[in-house]
Parts: structure tokens; C-alpha cells; sequence
């Protein structure tokens, strides 16, 4: 490749077409990004190891953030903040014996497997214009008294309650926003030179707009979000908890408390990571955003649902190269051997409460009918349970390349996996018999290849003599990159409407109404309710392109340089998009990007 073609690649890269519909690379939460910049956000960023502990049953942050791995964090965003540092079109390949950069797919073997034309590679990239400033980067995270001050700027944060609870008033209206009040003048408090170098925005009183003004105007800038809010802690837990869940304590291995993961680390390592660029002179060539919510963790409408329209009037719609946002992946040597695989997660699933409502008349308990609304919510639960959805892998999948990926580069994976992952390519029967290989070996696939669904919330009577005049559960989706909002509804309808009839109910079901006569006394029992609980609902996200010319190649190849530059022994890393399964809040921002 000619210096003034890769010159043109860069600039394909760098210069998006405002026009199109994937600039966007949602949720690049994984693992070292980059070099340069990207040292001072890999030693932040929370997708580090965590350490379980406490009570079982507590899905979320139960755990400590490591901090070997907390501070190779600051490189995941940092990497993305490096892509500054690679876009000048310049490259130095000769630093370390590091590789030529190139932005062109290059495919290698990893201890005798095969070279893969399914999931080629991004050669590793490395920025040559602030050389200096990359090996600055590194002996100030090596420093000691930064990694304290910066431990400590996150256990600080870890100890102000930003909770948000289901069913919150606006802001303004609910005192219980209040505490993001107290945050804000923490960050002020220890990041006073970026709040006072950046362009600060409120919106909504507590969503945070950070905006970072580039030389160049022409290009479009980087959006990266995090979240201010935490889930509750049941009062119930407290005791088993190791450490206090708001104590920010650090043991000297681990940051335990709420946000230590999920997502005070991404806020923290964002702040940190400006703020020792800032220190250092850096000036930005490309225009960065940060924008951070605080209602994540429940219905996200006071904070990204303010955030989003607010991004798009000041930016324009698709007015953003790419977006950073929270994931629930990392990087490691999952498979053995001296490979590094990082795991971007270019698509999320969908996302679907549905509030199963029945009411029925009340009475005395001495004088029950043959089943109440509880006991008739309870068989309409057991009906969706006892049929959930069948997992399925088609080669247009997250889960299809990912697979094919980790096959083809894996050092120690079954050799049955690997066998099937070639035959699949052309043989429907193999693609079916790697789907079961995978369930068996790998439970954890299954949350991967069909719409999930559970039962989270229940409610239900007042008084144990009193006949429950309503009955409800809400029921989570998780919806596959194959599926839809509208799939789960009608299934959900499908299945429950022989239980109307065999209970006599009249049915309303996402805003459409039916009738049902016939009881003994000549109407109905009762009535089902089927809607959307909280507001909104998601289809899968659209899958980030990643073809040679898309800007995915400038990350994936950043994402390798950042890994294989400081690994010892000529180590490897390999890039391998994944699909989310969870939600990391980007989704009112899609239209920005």
C-alpha cells in the first residue's frame, strides 16, 4: 500500500459521511483500546475483573473492582480518546519492532490453527505524532501517588448514594434526584481543571454535558456516556455484604461498593483520563462529548431520555463518528496461551418489559371464587415459563462470528467446537450440531441465542381476608438480534389467550381491546391487561459495520496495537465483536450517531 493510499483510507475513516446510518460503534466497553491517550483511560475504565462476594441472590455489584485491572480500564476509554492520537494519517512502525500499520484485514495463525477469512483482523495501529506524549502516559500510571489519588477519586465517588429507584417523580418533583446534587460537587471538587477547560452543559439538572473542542471542524466528533446512578441495596443484604455497599473501601487489591463496576468507573476514568491530558498540554485535532445520565439503572427517561434530544439539536442527527458506552465484556487469555482476546460489543439485544395485569371483583375471602387473580397471574406465569424461546444460531449473528472468531484463534478450545465451526460455514446440519455442542459446553450461550424472559417483579392483595381485586407481574426480554418488540408481543398474546377463555376474561393487549361473554352469569370474570411496563420498549440494535473500509478497522486496529504493545513475548491479541446481552442505555442516542 502506497503512502498516499493509506492516506485515503484514513481519511474515509476519519471523515464519515454524515449521511449514513453506522458511524456509530455503540458500546466499546471492552478492554485496552489504544496506546497513546488511551493509557490514561485504561487505567480507569470499569471493564475489569470483579470480584463476587456477598449475598448470592444480588444480581448486580456485589463485588469489588480490581485494580491491576481497574487502571488497564482508563485504556478502554482511552483508546478511544487515542484514536486522536492515530488519525493524523502518520504512523511510526518501527517503535519496538511494532508491526507496519495498516488499516487492511490481515488474518494469522494462533498455535497451529487456521488462518480465518471469516473473522480477519485489523493489523495493529500506532500513533506517531504524539509518541512523546504515549511514553509520558506510561511513567505517570506507573507513579504510585497517581494510582492512589486515583483510587481514591472513585472510592470518593462510590460513597455518595446516587440511587435511582423505579417509578421516580421528574426531577424537581421527587427529592430522592437530590443526592446528584452532592455528586456534582464532588467531580467539581476533584476534577476542577476539566469543569473549567470544557464546555460544561447541564441538562435536566443532573444529566452532565462535557464537550472538548478539536482543531478540526470538518470532522465529526466522538460521543462517550456513562451513568451517575446505582441500583438499591435490599436492606435485607447489608450484612452480607463484605464490605459496606457506599464505603468506596480499597483493601489494597479491590475498590469495594456500589459503582465500583457498573458505572462510576466509567465516570471516574473519563474525568481522570481528561484531566491528566489536559495536564499535560494535549489538545485534541477531533472534537470529543462526553455525556453522562442518571437514571440508567431504572427508566432512563429523566436522564439519556433528556440527554439524547439535547445531543441531537446542538450536533445533528447521525452528528457523531462513534459511540463509547458501558458494556458487559472485558479482555483476557480466556483461551490460554500468550492470546489476548477483546471482546467489543458492537450490538445489543432488545429490551421489553410487559406488565401482566388481571383484576376480577373482590369479596370475602370465606366466599372465594375457584381461582383469584392471583392464583389465575400464577397459571398465566407457569404457561409462559414452560414455553420460552428456543435458542437458534444463524451465520448472520453476533453469536455466529463471535464463535467463528474464538475458533479460529483460540489457542486451547475443544477440537470438536473447531471442527463444527468450519463444517458450518456450508452445512446447515454442522450449523445445528455446533448450536447443541455450544448449549452443552457453554450454558452461558444461551443467553446469547433466544430471546430471554423473566419474572422479576409480582404484586398481589392487601389483606389475607380480603379477595385480591388485582393481580400483576412484570416480565423482562432480553430480545435476540433476530427478533423484535413486535415477535415478543404476539407471541405473549398467543400463548395467553387459550388462558382468557379457559378463566373467562375479556383481553386487552397492547393497547388493542377484546370481548368475551359466556360466564354462568352471562359476562366475563374478569379482565387481562397486557402492556409495555415503564414507557418504552427496544428492538435489537442495528449490528455496527465491519467491513475493510468502516471505521470498526480503525478500532479493532487501535484495540490490537493498545494490547500487543505492551504484552511481553510477541503475545497476540484478537478483536472479536460480541452482541450485549444486557442494556447499556445508549439506545435514545442511536439517532445521534
Amino acid at each position: 500500500m502506497t503512502r498516499s493510499q493509506l492516506s485515503d483510507d484514513m481519511n474515509r475513516l476519519t471523515h464519515p459521511v454524515p449521511s449514513r446510518q453506522h458511524n456509530t460503534l455503540p458500546q466499546m466497553d471492552v478492554g485496552p483500546i489504544n496506546s497513546n491517550v488511551a493509557h490514561v483511560l485504561i487505567w480507569l475504565n470499569p471493564t475489569a475483573t470483579t470480584k463476587t462476594s456477598h449475598a448470592r441472590h444480588e444480581y448486580k455489584e456485589r463485588h469489588a473492582y480490581s485494580l491491576s485491572r481497574y487502571f488497564q480500564g482508563i485504556l478502554c476509554l482511552a483508546g478511544v480518546l487515542g484514536i486522536i492520537l492515530v488519525y493524523p494519517r502518520r504512523f511510526w512502525p518501527d517503535k519496538s519492532n511494532r508491526p507496519t500499520a495498516s488499516l487492511q484485514p490481515t488474518s494469522f495463525s494462533v498455535d497451529g490453527g487456521y488462518e480465518s477469512e471469516l473473522c480477519p483482523q485489523a493489523k495493529p495501529l500506532f500513533p506517531s505524532r504524539h509518541r512523546i506524549l504515549d511514553e509520558r502516559l506510561d511513567e505517570v500510571f506507573a507513579n504510585e501517588t497517581f494510582k492512589l489519588k486515583a483510587y481514591e477519586a472513585l472510592g470518593g465517588a462510590i460513597r455518595i448514594p446516587t440511587v435511582s429507584y423505579d417509578y421516580m417523580g421528574p426531577v424537581g418533583e421527587d427529592e430522592r434526584w437530590d443526592i446528584f446534587g452532592e455528586l456534582h460537587g464532588y467531580l467539581y471538587t476533584t476534577f476542577p481543571r476539566v469543569f473549567s477547560a470544557l464546555n460544561v452543559t447541564k441538562v435536566n439538572t443532573y444529566g452532565i454535558v462535557l464537550h472538548w473542542q478539536g482543531s478540526d471542524e470538518d470532522i465529526l466528533p466522538v460521543l462517550m456516556t456513562a451513568h451517575q446512578d446505582v441500583v438499591p441495596v435490599d436492606p435485607s443484604t447489608l450484612d452480607d455484604w463484605e464490605h459496606p455497599p457506599y464505603s468506596g473501601f480499597y483493601d489494597g487489591t479491590w475498590i469495594w461498593g456500589r459503582g465500583s463496576c457498573d458505572d462510576k468507573s466509567d465516570l471516574i476514568a473519563s474525568l481522570q483520563a481528561i484531566d491528566i491530558l489536559l495536564e499535560e498540554g494535549f489538545a485534541p485535532r477531533r472534537t470529543f462529548v462526553w455525556a453522562f445520565g442518571f437514571d440508567e439503572e431504572s427508566a432512563g427517561t429523566q436522564g439519556a431520555g433528556h440527554l439524547a434530544p439535547y445531543l441531537e439539536q446542538r450536533y445533528g442527527e447521525n452528528g457523531f463518528a462513534l459511540l463509547l458506552d458501558e458494556g458487559g465484556e472485558a479482555y483476557g487469555a480466556v483461551y490460554g496461551g500468550n492470546v489476548t482476546f477483546a471482546l467489543p460489543g458492537l450490538s445489543e439485544k432488545g429490551y421489553l418489559d410487559v406488565e401482566i395485569e388481571v383484576t376480577a371483583p373482590g369479596g370475602h375471602s370465606s366466599v372465594p371464587p375457584r381461582h383469584t387473580t392471583i392464583g389465575i397471574l400464577s397459571a398465566m406465569i407457569v404457561e409462559l415459563e414452560e414455553h420460552p424461546y428456543e435458542p437458534v444460531l444463524t451465520r448472520t449473528s453476533s453469536a455466529y462470528n463471535a464463535t467463528q472468531c474464538i475458533a479460529a484463534y483460540a489457542p486451547q478450545y475443544p477440537e470438536e467446537l473447531r471442527e463444527l465451526a468450519r463444517k458450518a460455514v456450508h452445512s446447515d446440519a454442522a450449523l445445528e450440531r455446533l448450536r447443541d455442542t455450544l448449549l452443552q459446553l457453554f450454558p452461558e450461550y444461551e443467553a446469547l441465542l433466544h430471546t430471554t424472559q423473566a419474572v422479576d417483579l409480582i404484586q398481589g392483595g392487601v389483606k389475607v381476608n380480603a379477595l385480591p381485586e388485582r393481580a400483576s407481574a412484570i416480565i423482562n426480554h432480553r430480545i435476540s438480534d433476530d427478533s423484535s418488540v413486535a415477535e415478543v408481543q404476539a407471541r405473549i398474546v398467543s400463548l395467553l389467550v387459550p388462558l382468557t377463555a379457559r378463566f373467562n376474561l375479556t383481553l386487552g393487549a397492547f393497547g388493542q381491546r377484546t370481548a368475551r361473554e359466556g360466564s354462568p352469569l352471562g359476562g366475563a370474570s374478569g379482565h387481562l391487561e397486557l402492556s409495555v411496563a415503564h414507557g418504552y420498549a427496544l428492538d435489537p440494535s442495528p449490528i455496527t459495520p465491519t467491513g475493510p473500509k468502516d471505521p470498526y478497522q480503525l478500532l479493532a486496529g487501535t484495540v490490537r496495537g493498545a494490547i500487543e504493545g505492551r504484552m511481553a513475548g510477541g503475545g497476540l491479541a484478537v478483536v472479536v465483536p460480541q452482541i450485549e446481552k444486557g442494556n447499556t442505555g445508549p439506545f435514545p442516542f442511536r439517532s445521534a450517531g
